[in-house]
């Protein structure tokens, strides 16, 4: 027969799961937002991930980038079509994410 000590240990690691599960979950959905870029934004200067890209204003092909500063254009990671939509994009980033949208374009990005 189990111990109080080894079912309190055992409910702990169900817990510990369930969180760990939960925080993998909202990291691939998407835990932030930022809304109405307009113009090149430093949207996060950490690692994470880009999860959605919604263009809610057509305009030129814009860029994302692996970046931490708006000048920095060496790690494109994905480009934001002309048309209006939300795209699941879902790709990690090592450095930080740099929005530049193109020309007349507005886009929303979803990230963690």
């Amino acid at each position: 027969m189990a111990s109080l000590s080894d079912i309190l240990t055992t409910s702990k690691n169900v817990v510990q799961a369930i969180n760990n599960l939960a925080q993998t979950y909202l990291a691939v959905q998407g835990t932030k937002q930022v809304p109405a870029i307009a113009a090149a934004t430093v949207v996060s200067t950490d690692p994470g991930r880009l999860v959605t890209v919604s263009v809610t204003t057509a305009g030129a092909v814009g860029v994302i980038y692996d970046a931490t500063a708006t000048g920095v254009t060496t790690k494109p990671i994905f480009s934001i079509p002309a048309a209006l939509g939300i795209i699941s994009v879902n790709v990690p980033v090592v450095n930080g994410i740099v929005v530049a949208p193109g020309a007349g374009q507005v886009v929303t990005v979803t990230y963690s």
